[in-house]
C-alpha cells in the first residue's frame, strides 16, 4: 500500500463524527491492506510505531517538529512558530502554509521503515539527526500524508479510535458487523499486540485467534473490580469467597523468564545470571513498559523457583529504616525515569503478589482462581524479601467481611478486595467476580471518581497569588467525547493549587478542544489538553441541567492526583450513571 493511500484514510477518519462510519472507514482500509503490512497499518493509525508496551519513543519535542517543517518547506522558523501559535497544531501547519509537497511514491513500508530509524536514534547528536531525518522523509511526501507523518513523533496524531475500535473493524471487514469483536477481544485481552491481532486475523482468520495464548513478555490487560453499595449486597453476590487487603499502589504485572537471555547491550534484562541476562520486564495497569524503573523487583523476582512466571501485584513504597508503607504520592515517584538508582534505595518497593498468570510453560488464566492461588503459595512460601504473598481469608458472613474491612483499614490501606474462587481470570475485564469494599463504601459514593481535568478558572482574593482558583474536570462517553461533571474549588491545599497550576499550564491550549462538552456557561478561563487524571470524592450525584451528562457531583473535593492512569482509564459517564443508580 501506498503511504499516500494510507494517509487519504487519515484524513477521511479525522472527519467523520459518527463511531459506526469511523469503524466501517478502519474496515475497508484493513480489507485494503496486505498481510505483511496490516500490523504496521494499525500502529501508525494509533500514532505508534509498536505496541505501547514495548516502549518506543521518538523523543522529539513540538519545537523540533516546528524546526522540520521549516526545514522541509524552507519558511523562517519564526513564521512557523507563529502559525503553530494560532493554529495548536503541527498537521494545521502543514495546511496553512499550502504547500502541495511532493509525492515520490513511497509505500507504507518505507515511510514505517525511517520512522522506525529516526525514533531509535540515540547518543551525541541524535536530535539534530532526527530533525534531519524528518525533514528529509517529509520532503517526499505530498502534504496530506506529511500532515499526518509530523503528528506522529510527538504523539497527537489523535484520529479519535483505541485499540477496541480496532477490534471492531476487523469484525466489520470480515462480517459486516461486531458480530466477531467478543472472540478478537478475548485473544487481545491475553495477548495485548494490537498489531500482532490484525497479522494472525488477516492471515488465519478466527482459527490463528483461537490459538493466541498469553506468553511472557507480551503483557494480559489486567483483571478489574465491581461495586456494591454494601457488605450484604457482596456476601449476597459472591456467596463463599476470598478477601485481600487492598493497597494504595501501582498495578504491575511481572514477567520473568529464566530459560531466556537478553542482550546486555538492549537492556531488556535488568538481573544477571549464568553468562548474561535474564529475561525479566514489569508492565504498569496502563500497559506501560515500566521495567527500568523498578530494578528492585527485577530483583526479587528473579529469587522465585520458577523457569517462568506472570504475576500480577500491587507495588507499595515503604520507609527502609520503619518498614513502614508509604502513600500513593510517595509511591508514585518511582516511575520516574531518572536517578533511578538512588530512588529505588530512597523508596524501595514490597509488591503484594495476589495472582498467578501463568507459569513455567503453562497458561493460569482459563484455571479457577482458588487453583491459582494454591500454586501461588507453593512458589511464594518462603518468600521473605520485598515480593510479597498477598494475605487472604476465605469469607462466607458479613460479620467476618466487616471485620476485615476494620482490620485493612486499621493498616492504612484502602480496603479489601472480595474476590470469587471458582472462576478463571477475567483480563480486561470488569465484573463481579472482583467486587472492591473501600473506606467510601457505604458512605458517600459507593467509589471515588476519576475524573479528567478540562480547564481551570482564574483565583480571587487569596487564590489570587495561584492564578488559579477552580478547575473544571469531565468524564469520558462511548465516543470518546468528554463531558463535564463538577467545578471543584474546595479540598485543595495550597501546594496543590500550585501543582495543579504547574501541571495545567504544560498541557494548556488556546481553545476548547472539540471534545470538550461543556456548557458556555461553565467555559474556564483557560482550557488544557486532556491529559490530566485527578481521583475526586463527592457527597453524592445529582441530577444536574447545566452539565454536559445531566449529572454531576455535590460538594466534590480533590483527593490525589492519578499520575498512574491515563484518559481512557479514569471513570466512564456508563459508570457514573450506575454510580447514580447504586446510590
Amino acid at each position: 500500500m501506498k503511504f499516500k493511500t494510507l494517509a487519504e484514510y487519515f484524513e477521511k477518519i479525522e472527519k467523520e463524527a459518527s463511531r459506526l462510519s469511523m469503524t466501517e472507514t478502519l474496515a475497508s482500509l484493513f480489507k485494503e491492506a496486505g498481510v505483511e503490512e496490516i500490523d504496521k497499518v494499525v500502529y501508525l493509525a494509533l500514532g505508534r510505531l509498536r505496541p505501547k508496551f514495548e516502549g518506543i519513543e521518538f523523543s522529539m519535542a513540538e519545537t523540533m517538529m516546528l524546526r522540520v517543517i521549516s526545514a522541509t518547506y524552507g519558511v523562517e522558523l519564526k513564521k512557523i512558530t507563529e502559525k503553530f501559535k494560532r493554529v495548536g497544531d503541527l498537521g494545521g501547519v502543514i495546511e496553512v502554509i499550502g504547500s502541495k509537497g511532493t509525492d515520490k511514491g513511497l509505500s507504507v513500508a518505507e515511510v514505517y521503515k525511517k520512522l522506525m530509524e529516526i525514533a531509535v536514534d540515540e547518543g551525541q547528536g541524535s536530535q539534530d539527526r532526527k530533525v534531519q531525518g524528518m525533514a528529509s522523509l517529509v520532503k517526499e511526501l505530498d502534504s496530506v500524508s506529511a500532515k499526518f507523518v509530523v503528528r506522529i513523533p510527538v504523539n497527537k496524531l489523535r484520529l479519535g479510535f483505541s485499540d477496541l475500535t480496532v477490534l471492531d473493524a476487523l469484525s466489520w471487514m470480515e462480517k459486516g458487523d461486531k458480530s466477531l469483536r467478543p472472540k478478537l477481544e478475548r485473544a487481545f485481552n491475553v495477548s495485548a499486540d494490537i498489531g500482532q491481532i490484525c497479522r494472525v486475523f488477516k492471515a488465519n482468520g478466527l482459527k490463528g485467534i483461537e490459538e493466541i495464548k498469553a506468553e511472557v513478555g507480551v503483557p494480559i490487560r489486567a483483571a478489574q473490580a465491581e461495586r456494591l453499595p454494601n457488605a450484604e449486597k457482596m456476601v449476597e453476590k459472591l456467596k463463599v469467597f476470598g478477601v485481600e487487603g487492598k493497597w494504595d499502589g501501582l498495578r504491575v504485572q511481572i514477567h520473568v523468564d529464566n530459560t531466556r537471555e537478553v542482550d546486555e547491550a538492549k537492556q531488556e534484562g535488568l538481573f544477571g545470571g549464568g553468562g548474561g541476562k535474564k529475561f525479566a520486564r514489569v508492565f504498569s495497569r496502563n500497559l506501560d513498559n515500566v521495567t527500568k524503573s523498578f530494578p528492585d523487583i527485577i530483583q526479587a523476582s528473579s529469587k522465585l523457583p520458577v523457569k517462568s512466571v506472570i504475576l500480577d501485584g500491587e507495588a507499595v513504597a515503604y520507609d527502609p529504616k520503619t518498614n513502614k508503607l508509604l502513600n500513593f504520592q510517595a509511591t508514585v515517584k518511582r516511575k520516574r525515569k531518572h536517578e533511578i538508582g538512588s530512588m529505588a534505595q530512597e523508596l524501595p518497593m514490597k509488591v503484594f503478589v495476589y495472582d498467578l498468570l501463568y507459569i513455567n510453560g503453562k497458561n493460569m488464566i482459563e484455571v479457577p482462581f482458588k487453583e491459582r492461588r494454591e500454586e501461588l503459595e507453593k512458589i511464594m512460601r518462603d518468600e521473605k524479601g520485598d515480593l510479597v504473598l498477598a494475605e487472604q481469608e476465605v469469607v462466607r458472613d458479613v460479620k467476618h467481611l466487616r471485620r476485615l474491612v476494620k482490620k485493612y483499614l486499621g493498616m492504612g490501606l484502602e480496603g479489601v478486595m472480595c474476590k470469587k474462587l471458582d472462576t478463571a481470570y477475567q483480563a480486561g475485564n470488569r465484573n463481579f467476580n472482583w467486587v472492591k469494599f473501600k473506606k467510601t463504601t457505604e458512605g458517600e459514593l459507593v467509589d471515588t471518581i476519576d475524573a479528567v481535568v478540562m480547564g481551570y478558572y482564574a483565583g480571587k482574593g487569596r487564590r489570587g497569588s495561584f492564578g488559579i482558583g477552580a478547575f473544571l474536570v469531565g468524564v469520558v462517553d462511548e465516543n470518546n467525547k468528554i463531558g463535564s461533571i463538577a467545578k471543584i474549588g474546595t479540598g485543595v491545599t495550597d501546594e496543590e493549587w500550585g501543582e495543579i497550576r504547574q501541571w495545567a499550564d504544560k498541557i494548556a491550549v488556546n481553545k476548547k478542544p472539540e471534545e470538550y462538552q461543556v456548557d458556555k456557561n461553565l467555559h474556564p478561563d483557560v482550557w488544557v489538553k486532556p491529559e490530566m487524571v485527578v481521583e475526586i470524592m463527592a457527597d453524592e450525584i445529582t441530577k444536574s441541567p447545566i452539565h454536559a451528562f445531566k449529572l454531576a457531583l455535590r460538594f466534590p473535593r480533590l483527593v490525589r492526583f492519578r499520575d498512574d492512569k491515563k484518559v481512557g482509564e479514569g471513570t466512564s459517564k456508563k459508570e457514573l450513571e450506575r454510580f447514580f443508580k447504586l446510590q
